[in-house]
Protein backbone atom coordinates (compact mmCIF):
# COMPACT_ATOMS: atom_id res chain seq x y z
CA UNK A 1 0.00 0.00 0.00
CA UNK A 2 1.55 3.29 -0.99
CA UNK A 3 2.14 5.75 1.92
CA UNK A 4 -0.36 8.80 2.17
CA UNK A 5 0.79 12.14 0.97
CA UNK A 6 1.24 14.78 3.95
CA UNK A 7 0.67 18.26 3.17
CA UNK A 8 1.19 21.41 5.71
CA UNK A 9 -1.50 23.68 5.90
CA UNK A 10 -0.50 27.08 7.90
CA UNK A 11 -3.46 28.94 9.61
CA UNK A 12 -5.68 25.91 9.64
CA UNK A 13 -7.19 26.48 12.97
CA UNK A 14 -10.33 28.32 11.20
CA UNK A 15 -11.44 29.25 7.46
CA UNK A 16 -10.26 28.50 4.54
CA UNK A 17 -7.20 26.69 6.24
CA UNK A 18 -9.56 24.44 8.11
CA UNK A 19 -11.68 24.09 5.71
CA UNK A 20 -8.65 22.45 3.00
CA UNK A 21 -7.31 20.83 5.84
CA UNK A 22 -10.58 18.65 5.76
CA UNK A 23 -11.20 18.12 2.34
CA UNK A 24 -7.41 16.91 2.28
CA UNK A 25 -8.03 14.57 5.15
CA UNK A 26 -11.49 12.95 3.22
CA UNK A 27 -9.48 12.26 0.15
CA UNK A 28 -6.65 10.41 1.81
CA UNK A 29 -4.17 12.82 2.89
CA UNK A 30 -2.22 13.61 6.38
CA UNK A 31 -2.28 17.25 7.52
CA UNK A 32 -0.38 19.34 9.62
CA UNK A 33 -3.07 21.40 11.04
CA UNK A 34 -1.12 24.83 12.10
CA UNK A 35 -2.00 27.56 14.38
CA UNK A 36 -0.35 30.73 16.14
CA UNK A 37 -3.08 30.95 19.55
CA UNK A 38 -6.23 29.12 19.17
CA UNK A 39 -4.84 25.38 20.11
CA UNK A 40 -8.54 24.30 21.23
CA UNK A 41 -9.76 24.95 17.39
CA UNK A 42 -6.91 23.99 16.03
CA UNK A 43 -7.33 20.75 17.95
CA UNK A 44 -10.39 20.32 16.87
CA UNK A 45 -9.82 20.65 13.53
CA UNK A 46 -7.20 17.53 13.79
CA UNK A 47 -10.26 15.90 14.75
CA UNK A 48 -12.43 16.22 12.94
CA UNK A 49 -9.84 14.92 10.05
CA UNK A 50 -8.83 11.76 12.06
CA UNK A 51 -6.45 11.64 14.86
CA UNK A 52 -4.30 9.35 12.55
CA UNK A 53 -4.46 11.68 9.89
CA UNK A 54 -3.77 14.60 11.41
CA UNK A 55 -1.48 16.82 13.85
CA UNK A 56 -1.94 20.08 15.73
CA UNK A 57 1.26 22.35 15.76
CA UNK A 58 1.72 25.63 16.71
CA UNK A 59 4.46 28.03 15.05
CA UNK A 60 3.63 31.78 14.41
CA UNK A 61 5.37 31.69 10.82
CA UNK A 62 6.38 35.03 10.72
CA UNK A 63 9.22 33.60 12.64
CA UNK A 64 12.23 31.65 10.22
CA UNK A 65 12.62 29.04 13.55
CA UNK A 66 9.03 28.63 13.83
CA UNK A 67 8.56 27.55 10.24
CA UNK A 68 11.75 25.44 10.66
CA UNK A 69 10.12 23.67 13.78
CA UNK A 70 6.62 23.06 11.71
CA UNK A 71 8.35 21.93 8.83
CA UNK A 72 10.26 19.70 11.26
CA UNK A 73 7.03 18.45 12.72
CA UNK A 74 5.50 16.74 9.79
CA UNK A 75 8.92 14.89 9.06
CA UNK A 76 9.38 13.56 12.49
CA UNK A 77 5.54 12.06 12.58
CA UNK A 78 5.42 11.10 8.69
CA UNK A 79 8.74 11.40 7.50
CA UNK A 80 7.83 13.50 4.31
CA UNK A 81 5.70 16.50 2.89
CA UNK A 82 4.12 16.61 -0.10
CA UNK A 83 2.40 19.94 -0.03
CA UNK A 84 2.33 23.08 1.23
CA UNK A 85 -0.50 25.66 1.40
CA UNK A 86 0.40 28.77 2.99
CA UNK A 87 -3.06 30.53 4.46
CA UNK A 88 -1.90 32.35 7.83
CA UNK A 89 -2.84 35.71 6.96
CA UNK A 90 -3.09 39.11 8.84
CA UNK A 91 -4.68 42.27 8.84
CA UNK A 92 -5.82 45.63 10.29
CA UNK A 93 -9.15 46.97 8.78
CA UNK A 94 -8.79 50.55 8.11
CA UNK A 95 -10.93 52.76 5.54
CA UNK A 96 -8.33 53.08 2.45
CA UNK A 97 -8.58 57.09 2.91
CA UNK A 98 -7.30 57.04 6.17
CA UNK A 99 -3.81 56.92 5.57
CA UNK A 100 -2.56 58.08 8.92
CA UNK A 101 -4.50 55.25 10.35
CA UNK A 102 -1.55 53.26 8.93
CA UNK A 103 1.67 52.97 10.33
CA UNK A 104 4.94 51.47 9.36
CA UNK A 105 4.40 49.14 12.15
CA UNK A 106 1.22 47.95 10.90
CA UNK A 107 2.92 47.24 7.03
CA UNK A 108 5.58 45.15 8.74
CA UNK A 109 3.32 43.12 11.34
CA UNK A 110 1.09 42.43 7.98
CA UNK A 111 3.82 41.71 5.25
CA UNK A 112 5.63 39.53 8.21
CA UNK A 113 2.88 37.11 8.11
CA UNK A 114 1.14 37.49 4.79
CA UNK A 115 4.37 37.53 3.01
CA UNK A 116 7.64 36.87 4.56
CA UNK A 117 5.91 33.75 6.34
CA UNK A 118 4.91 32.22 3.08
CA UNK A 119 8.62 32.41 1.81
CA UNK A 120 10.25 31.38 5.27
CA UNK A 121 7.58 28.18 4.86
CA UNK A 122 8.48 27.70 1.09
CA UNK A 123 12.52 27.59 2.03
CA UNK A 124 11.57 25.16 4.70
CA UNK A 125 9.94 22.51 2.91
CA UNK A 126 11.77 22.91 -0.12
CA UNK A 127 14.26 19.98 0.29
CA UNK A 128 11.09 17.41 0.94
CA UNK A 129 8.51 19.20 -1.19
CA UNK A 130 11.77 18.07 -4.12
CA UNK A 131 12.36 14.90 -2.80
CA UNK A 132 8.43 14.76 -3.50
CA UNK A 133 8.87 14.99 -7.12
CA UNK A 134 5.26 15.86 -6.97
CA UNK A 135 5.09 18.88 -4.76
CA UNK A 136 3.32 21.49 -4.74
CA UNK A 137 2.78 24.98 -3.07
CA UNK A 138 -0.46 26.88 -3.05
CA UNK A 139 -0.38 30.64 -2.10
CA UNK A 140 -3.47 32.28 -0.28
CA UNK A 141 -4.30 35.71 -1.60
CA UNK A 142 -6.64 37.65 -2.16
CA UNK A 143 -8.49 39.80 -5.46
CA UNK A 144 -7.41 42.69 -3.37
CA UNK A 145 -4.28 42.38 -5.09
CA UNK A 146 -5.58 43.12 -8.43
CA UNK A 147 -8.06 46.21 -7.13
CA UNK A 148 -6.41 47.55 -4.42
CA UNK A 149 -9.40 46.96 -2.56
CA UNK A 150 -9.61 45.11 1.23
CA UNK A 151 -9.34 45.27 4.60
CA UNK A 152 -6.63 47.98 4.12
CA UNK A 153 -3.96 49.35 1.57
CA UNK A 154 -1.34 47.63 3.54
CA UNK A 155 -3.45 43.97 3.18
CA UNK A 156 -3.77 45.02 -0.59
CA UNK A 157 -0.11 45.92 -1.39
CA UNK A 158 0.85 42.43 0.38
CA UNK A 159 -1.04 40.05 -1.55
CA UNK A 160 0.41 42.00 -4.70
CA UNK A 161 3.95 40.77 -3.04
CA UNK A 162 2.71 37.85 -2.23
CA UNK A 163 1.55 37.06 -6.07
CA UNK A 164 5.14 38.04 -7.30
CA UNK A 165 6.26 35.90 -4.66
CA UNK A 166 4.02 33.44 -6.85
CA UNK A 167 5.63 33.37 -9.91
CA UNK A 168 9.27 33.68 -8.42
CA UNK A 169 9.01 30.86 -6.58
CA UNK A 170 7.50 28.45 -9.35
CA UNK A 171 10.49 29.35 -11.69
CA UNK A 172 13.00 28.33 -9.29
CA UNK A 173 10.81 25.38 -8.01
CA UNK A 174 10.49 23.14 -10.81
CA UNK A 175 10.70 20.67 -12.20
CA UNK A 176 9.88 18.88 -8.64
CA UNK A 177 7.53 21.84 -7.53
CA UNK A 178 4.51 23.62 -8.67
CA UNK A 179 4.00 26.64 -6.96
CA UNK A 180 0.68 28.66 -7.32
CA UNK A 181 -1.56 31.00 -6.02
CA UNK A 182 -5.32 31.37 -5.18
CA UNK A 183 -7.18 35.32 -5.15
CA UNK A 184 -10.57 34.43 -3.15
CA UNK A 185 -12.93 37.45 -3.11
CA UNK A 186 -15.08 37.85 -0.43
CA UNK A 187 -15.64 34.94 1.28
CA UNK A 188 -18.00 33.80 4.36
CA UNK A 189 -15.24 32.81 7.14
CA UNK A 190 -15.14 34.23 11.24
CA UNK A 191 -12.48 36.52 9.98
CA UNK A 192 -15.19 38.56 8.34
CA UNK A 193 -17.95 37.96 11.27
CA UNK A 194 -15.43 39.01 14.02
CA UNK A 195 -15.01 42.03 12.50
CA UNK A 196 -18.39 43.08 11.00
CA UNK A 197 -20.77 41.07 13.38
CA UNK A 198 -23.10 38.60 11.47
CA UNK A 199 -25.71 41.23 10.13
CA UNK A 200 -23.31 43.36 8.76
CA UNK A 201 -21.27 40.57 7.46
CA UNK A 202 -24.14 39.19 5.67
CA UNK A 203 -25.31 42.65 4.25
CA UNK A 204 -21.47 42.46 2.75
CA UNK A 205 -21.79 38.81 1.17
CA UNK A 206 -25.20 39.78 0.24
CA UNK A 207 -23.38 43.21 -1.94
CA UNK A 208 -20.83 41.45 -3.19
CA UNK A 209 -22.95 38.90 -4.59
CA UNK A 210 -24.97 40.86 -6.29
CA UNK A 211 -21.82 42.38 -8.47
CA UNK A 212 -20.69 39.32 -10.04
CA UNK A 213 -21.63 36.65 -12.63
CA UNK A 214 -22.12 34.08 -10.34
CA UNK A 215 -24.26 36.09 -8.33
CA UNK A 216 -22.49 34.41 -5.42
CA UNK A 217 -19.78 34.83 -2.55
CA UNK A 218 -17.61 32.08 -1.64
CA UNK A 219 -17.50 29.90 1.30
CA UNK A 220 -14.50 28.50 2.91
CA UNK A 221 -14.96 25.27 1.24
CA UNK A 222 -15.32 26.71 -2.38
CA UNK A 223 -11.71 28.51 -2.03
CA UNK A 224 -10.17 24.78 -0.28
CA UNK A 225 -11.79 23.07 -3.65
CA UNK A 226 -9.62 25.07 -5.45
CA UNK A 227 -6.87 24.61 -3.37
CA UNK A 228 -7.01 20.85 -3.43
CA UNK A 229 -7.64 20.69 -7.01
CA UNK A 230 -4.37 22.88 -7.69
CA UNK A 231 -2.49 20.76 -5.61
CA UNK A 232 -3.73 16.71 -6.48
CA UNK A 233 -4.43 17.97 -10.37
CA UNK A 234 -3.36 20.46 -13.20
CA UNK A 235 -0.35 19.19 -13.49
CA UNK A 236 0.79 21.18 -15.78
CA UNK A 237 -0.18 24.21 -13.88
CA UNK A 238 2.63 26.45 -11.97
CA UNK A 239 3.22 30.15 -11.86
CA UNK A 240 -1.06 31.20 -11.99
CA UNK A 241 -3.14 33.17 -9.87
CA UNK A 242 -6.62 31.21 -9.96
CA UNK A 243 -9.43 33.57 -9.21
CA UNK A 244 -11.98 31.90 -7.22
CA UNK A 245 -14.15 35.15 -6.83
CA UNK A 246 -17.60 34.18 -8.65
CA UNK A 247 -16.17 36.29 -11.35
CA UNK A 248 -16.35 39.01 -9.36
CA UNK A 249 -12.36 40.02 -10.45
CA UNK A 250 -14.17 41.26 -13.47
CA UNK A 251 -16.02 44.08 -12.58
CA UNK A 252 -15.37 47.29 -12.22
CA UNK A 253 -13.64 48.21 -8.64
CA UNK A 254 -15.86 49.88 -6.05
Amino acid sequence: MPEKRVAIVTGSSSGIGAATALELARRGWNVVINYSKSAEAAQKVAAECGRDNAIAVQADVSEDAACRKLTQAALDKWGRIDALVNNAGSTKFVPHAKLDDLSAEDFLRIYSTNVVSSFQMSRACAPALKKSGKGAIVNVSSIAAQWGTGSSIAYAASKGALNSMTFSLARVMGPEVRVNAVLPGYVDTPWQTNHYGVEKAAEHSKRYASHNPLNSSCSAEDVAESIVWLIEGAPKTTGQLVYVDGGTHMAVPR
